[in-house]
């Protein structure tokens, strides 16, 4: 058919209602709005943020639920199981397992928290400075990352246990010689894929410094990664500080740990099996919660995933 042949009656215009045609289809939210309300819908992540809420809270107010205390020995009532008066039993020394239950919480999940924290600090730092700057700056720093990749995890903490007085702060500092490294990694990949974005180009070209550039414009852009690493950072602690209060490099006594507990349950575990227990049962517990709410923060924080 020529174009000559065609008539405006062949052809029938749409028509809209005015109301229609101004209609917004799609609700408008913002990002965080948006990673909220995915967020939400995973049920086994909400699950994990309530677990994790309730150990804190029973870690701050579990220990003055009871009546007795986690440092006093009671000789006369050691390895009792559990029951009305004990609930959780007492330990080889008569110690009440349930107040050093929740005693430990407080000391684990603050070796957790605290050492995830410096680890976000240092290696937010690190990253950020060696993807934005690049060159040389770039190859000491992460060749600085390597070799202390390179060192025996265990040894070093040995030698600081040796070097420096044995207590809560040796153990964290210990915990975080290497531990930022995974974090300043994360961070440089990032920095080095945003920081040719057009929106980086306009604020260096308007006379931005490195610094504005990196706090007001990167970091807000790659929280999510940030958000991620750190949460699964947190149960990784937990159990190192287990592994390494289980090898008798812990909070010396009468400070209680899950990772003390379980290295003081060990020897008696074929008779009072309880003992290892509760401490076991709550790193499982605070490691799984901390993980499943990281990968629900992974899928909430993905611009893929964005429907």
């Amino acid at each position: 058919m020529s174009p000559n042949s065609l008539k405006r009656l062949d052809f029938e215009p749409i028509r809209y209602e005015q109301d229609e045609a101004e209609k917004i289809i799609g609700e408008s939210t913002s990002y965080g709005k948006d990673a909220w309300r995915r967020f939400k819908k995973n049920k086994l992540a909400v699950a994990g943020v309530l677990v994790i809420i309730c150990l804190g809270l029973l870690a701050i107010f579990g220990p003055k639920m009871t009546e007795h205390n986690y440092y006093d020995n009671d000789l006369m009532n050691a390895n009792v199981a559990p029951s009305a008066e004990h609930w959780f039993g007492t330990d080889n020394l008569g110690r009440d397992m349930f107040a050093r239950t929740w005693e430990g919480a407080k000391i684990s999940l603050f070796i957790g928290l605290t050492a995830a924290f410096i680890d976000l600090i240092i290696g937010v730092i690190w990253g950020s400075i060696s993807g934005y700057i690049g060159g040389r700056v770039d190859e000491y720093l992460m060749r600085i990352a390597d070799i202390l990749t390179a060192l025996p995890y265990l040894l070093v903490v040995i030698l600081l246990m040796v070097v420096l007085p044995k207590g809560l702060w040796t153990l964290i500092i210990a915990m975080t010689i290497t531990g930022w490294i995974n974090m300043a990694r994360i961070v440089r990949g990032e920095v080095m894929r945003l920081k040719t974005e057009e929106y980086v180009l306009a604020a260096r070209s308007l006379g931005a410094s490195s610094v504005r550039i990196i706090t007001k414009h990167l970091i807000p852009n790659m929280l999510g990664p940030i958000l991620v690493t750190l949460t699964l950072t947190v149960p990784t602690a937990i159990f190192t500080e287990a592994f390494l209060s289980f090898l008798g490099l812990g909070v010396p006594a009468p400070l209680a740990s899950w990772g003390t507990m379980t290295a003081d349950a060990l020897p008696a575990l074929r008779y009072y099996p309880f003992q290892l227990f509760f401490p076991a049962f709550f790193i499982s517990l605070t490691m799984l919660a901390f993980n499943v709410v990281g990968d629900g923060l992974r899928d909430a924080l993905d611009p893929k995933e964005r429907r």
